[in-house]
């Protein structure tokens, strides 16, 4: 019977045995909570969710909001360079519901070599004049 290791874990099928990432095997999670208000920000405008530490490596994140973003405006959640990184952009009609997102290609990141400053872009429409999101990112690090 054959006997496959996972990407993170490979080095323990070697002899001798390497150490495995803190970060992603046994690591801490982290929540970077942003709370933000939606005033009719235009598409194209950034908001500044958080700046995570170098070490840090993405495990998912969790958006829930008061009020709809409306059926035109979306939201991606990424990096300068890389919007969607995290979230691709999409609508969110949710209220009241916390809603995971994450994209495989983040997470399976290895971990932050700087900081990162991660930004909520909207696009293809602004954002409703009222109502509260809550986006937590988390990260796990050694």
């Amino acid at each position: 019977m054959a006997t496959t290791y996972a990407t993170d874990v490979a080095g323990l099928g070697t002899t001798p045995p390497t150490k495995v990432s803190g970060a992603v095997q046994g690591g801490r999670l982290r929540r970077f909570r942003a709370v933000f208000t939606m005033a009719a920000q235009a598409a194209a405008d950034n908001i500044v969710l958080a700046a995570i530490p170098a070490g840090y490596t993405f495990a998912f994140g969790v958006i829930t909001s008061t009020a709809t973003m409306g059926a035109t405006a979306t939201v991606a959640i990424g990096v300068a360079g890389n919007t969607g990184k995290y979230r691709t952009a999409a609508t969110y009609t949710a209220v009241e519901t916390p809603t995971l997102f994450g994209k495989t290609p983040a997470m399976d990141d290895v971990p932050l070599a700087a900081t990162e400053t991660v930004l909520a872009t909207i696009a293809a429409a602004s954002l409703p004049g009222a109502g509260v999101v809550v986006i937590d990112l988390f990260f796990s690090a050694p």
